[in-house]
């Protein structure tokens, strides 16, 4: 994957983002996309190794569109200026179509690579499943939460969104309350990638959802 061309591309899209434009770069796009296309069948043959679940997603419906949705937005731009892409064992992308945890990427015209794993925003009675399980295995979500490597490479559980006070039902003394405001049950980590680009992109890749592993896992038990 060219990923100075990728990055060129996008940032160029940012300042020209009309349909005029991409029309006429369109060879463009079409290049960087196949690229990507063949970086994220490799990855799920990578992420396979440690999670067969995600075997038989398919690389293509992983990608997301570059077309944006405008129908409920004042910003009427019609491209995103990021390529992305979500694999998953359903093979679902979207939360809202009950595609479950993920592993996550993008790379956008600022030229950040963000690599997440987890559920981001996922619709109400999925979230209370999830809220739940916390409670119901509090000992297995303070394993995950410790877990070396997935608090090396991202830290704590990301808390955009978080609720004030304990939702509706959940009682402000339950374990992992805290958590229990959250609205996502994710983590990620971003990474410039202007001054440098790792050797193996695939790899770094490979490796950081390998370490958002235990909370994908620990995610698909809530049911």
């Amino acid at each position: 994957m060219h990923i100075r061309d990728l990055i060129q591309f996008l940032a160029e899209l940012s300042e020209n983002n009309n349909r005029a434009w991409f029309v006429m770069n369109k060879p463009r796009y079409d290049i960087l996309r196949l690229e990507f296309l063949e970086l994220v069948t490799k990855l799920i043959a990578d992420i396979s190794k440690f999670d067969p679940e995600v075997a038989h997603c398919n690389p293509r419906k992983a990608l997301f569109r570059i077309n944006r949705d405008m129908r409920f937005s004042h910003d009427k731009s019609p491209y995103k200026t990021r390529f992305s892409a979500a694999i998953t064992a359903s093979g679902l992308k979207k939360p809202s179509q009950g595609g479950g945890p993920a592993y996550y990427f993008h790379v956008d015209a600022n030229g950040v690579l963000l690599i997440a794993g987890g559920e981001y925003m996922p619709p109400p009675d999925r979230l209370k499943t999830i809220r739940e399980h916390v409670i119901a295995d509090a000992t297995g979500f303070g394993k995950v939460l410790k877990n070396r490597k997935l608090k090396e490479r991202f830290g704590d559980l990301q808390d955009e969104g978080k609720l004030k006070r304990p939702p509706k039902g959940f009682d402000i003394d339950a374990p992992h309350i805290e958590y229990i405001k959250l609205k996502s049950f994710i983590v990620w980590n971003e990474t410039s990638l202007k001054k440098k680009i790792p050797t193996d992109i695939e790899k770094e890749l490979a490796s950081g959802f390998k370490d958002a592993y235990p909370l994908i896992t620990w995610l698909r038990q809530a049911k």
